[in-house]
């Protein structure tokens, strides 16, 4: 399977905005123009007489805002989780011994992975109680 060279013919039009954004969202600029927003809107509270219009454009503007980053988080996390789970399972793939029904986890439902979880639980007890036998020998 090849993969492709050029990024960004690959990628569609909402990837694109949805990773620049997140991008730019998750940097302190980011930050500062979004407090800069609340101080000058705060300030402008008395010049509006704190009417509830006033109110209303603060109230509006954060919750279209919020409204349209959950999309673009959720579109970035999805992304990022895909492109890890592929890494995993290439890794679990490729080494020798690793057990190749856990390459789908991600399809099984809730009960089946806690049954796994319980079982690698059991494992790393064992681990360290044979860890600590070698300290004390």
């Amino acid at each position: 399977m090849s993969l492709p060279l050029n990024r960004s013919e690959q990628r569609s039009f909402f990837t694109r905005l949805s990773h620049a954004t997140a991008q730019w969202a998750g940097k302190p600029q980011a930050f500062f123009v979004a407090f800069s927003v609340i101080v000058v809107w705060a300030a402008s509270g008395p010049f509006f007489g704190f009417n509830d219009t006033w109110q209303l454009v603060i109230n509006t503007s954060t919750t279209i805002v919020t409204f349209l980053m959950v999309f673009i988080i959720q579109n970035s996390q999805n992304r990022d989780t895909a492109a890890m789970q592929i890494k995993l399972d290439e890794l679990i793939n490729k080494v020798e011994g690793a057990r190749e029904e856990l390459l789908d986890l991600e399809e099984l439902d809730e009960d089946k992975l806690e049954e796994l979880r319980g079982e690698f639980e059991q494992m790393a007890r064992r681990a360290r109680a044979a860890r600590g036998r070698r300290r004390s020998a």
